[in-house]
């Protein structure tokens, strides 16, 4: 990553008019916005995408800070808000689609994406397609006169396949250019890989992972280049969606430091995957970073470094009761949901648990799958957790070393 780009982050959404003197934005609470005449009010209504006041809904200094630096950093035309990852994603795609269109989505979605699709989608009469994340170019085939959207993911949150996003992009304007290409970017944080350089038309992300990096608050946003942009903005506002200014600043100040923290969650993750890859006990490890991994070179080509999110497979399919004193018995690595957070987490999946993710071309396991987040502690500290974690199931193999360094990204964030 450029040295400009990491100045952007420093610098991004720190107007006069936000900051007020301040050298962060201030912090502005309101719902009710004051307009001094019929003038002013008929002004702002016609200009609500420029950062006017016109209600709370729409958003205050706090916000429009936030907008502008997310707008910035992923070069896009306008940045819209909403209250949860889920709902920057699922928002997007109401915005886009009507009865009887169709909707492409990866096999290995997001969980509640799946879900999304298959009940709400399904009653309002919107088909989905489910095509392999490795698809590339050949998703051409699987477009139909009815397909509104193509959504992509990558790389996918359990198993790690990498989407060859510009070649998705080219084959699909190629086919139909009105087709709406949307990603949900949450594993790049809008960092590490920006869609919209690549023709993708709207980016998604969750900032309740990397951006605000404490596992803290809640917090989705949707990116859009100028084609989509105005439909995006008054169908997130029709929906009634909007974010608090606490959050948006908690937002902002994670932004800050964003690169540093990934720095480093590159570099320990990649070193504990490289670890128990090693490791006797494991079948596979998921990290786009390995070779072996679904679209490794892929990732390579078009992301600028990792973050600290991966699984890995165990030979053995545990029980219930070897499971518990496996996982509930770690002193660093904590059981919960999400990710992207200073601190290290797992869970644990069965493969049967994973059957709807099941997909043509996709990865195949027979054994417990744990997915696995390495947070800012100490590497070591964490492969030693880990270790005594493997020496709870019992193994009589012989351990590698902890020392071992792994390979460091090549590509300078």
């Amino acid at each position: 990553m450029s040295e400009k780009f990491r100045t952007k982050l420093i610098t991004a959404g720190r107007k006069d008019r936000y900051t007020q003197g301040g050298v962060s934005p201030v912090i502005q609470r309101a719902s009710s916005l004051l307009f001094p005449t019929l003038k002013d009010k008929a002004f702002r209504g016609k200009n609500a995408k420029n950062k006017e006041f016109i209600y709370g809904r729409r958003g205050g200094l706090t916000q429009f800070a936030f907008q502008d630096a997310m707008t910035e950093l992923e070069n896009s035309a306008g940045c819209a808000l909403y209250p949860s990852g889920v709902a920057a994603i699922t928002t997007p795609i109401l915005a886009f689609i009507k009865s009887g269109d169709n909707i492409l989505v990866p096999g290995n979605v997001y969980e509640p994406v799946r879900s999304f699709c298959d009940t709400i989608l399904t009653r309002m009469n919107v088909s989905t397609t489910y095509y392999d994340p490795s698809i590339g170019s050949d998703i051409s085939a699987l477009i139909q006169p009815e397909t509104t959207i193509v959504y992509m993911e990558s790389p996918g949150s359990i198993t790690m396949e990498v989407q060859d996003v510009p070649a998705i992009v080219k084959a699909v304007k190629g086919v139909n250019p009105n087709i709406v290409t949307m990603i949900d970017n949450t594993y790049a944080a809008g960092v590490l890989f920006r869609p919209l350089d690549h023709g993708v038309d709207i980016s998604m992300q969750s900032g309740t992972k990397y951006v605000t990096g404490h596992s803290d608050i809640l917090l989705g946003m949707a990116m859009s280049n100028e084609k989509h942009w105005h439909q995006l903005f008054e169908y997130s506002y029709l929906m009634g969606q909007t974010v608090d200014p606490d959050t948006a600043y908690m937002a902002l100040r994670g932004l800050r430091t964003i690169l540093i923290r990934l720095d480093y969650h590159h570099d320990a993750g990649l070193k504990v995957a490289n670890w128990l890859k090693s490791r006797s006990e494991v079948d596979k490890v998921f990290h786009p970073m390995l070779d072996d991994c679904k679209g490794s070179d892929i990732f390579k080509r078009d992301f600028s470094g990792a973050n600290g999110l991966f699984s890995f497979v165990l030979k053995e399919h545990l029980t219930p009761e070897r499971a518990a004193e496996f996982i509930e018995n770690f002193d660093h690595f904590a059981m919960a949901y999400s990710w992207g957070g200073y601190e290290s987490l797992m869970l644990m999946n069965q493969p049967e648990e994973l059957e709807k993710f099941r997909h043509e071309g996709g990865v195949d396991f027979n054994g417990s799958l744990f997915r696995i987040h390495i947070g800012l502690e100490d590497v070591d500290d964490l492969i030693a957790d880990l270790e005594k974690g493997f020496d709870r199931l019992g193994s009589s193999t012989s351990k590698p070393s902890t020392q071992g360094e792994s390979k460091s990204h090549e590509t300078s964030l």
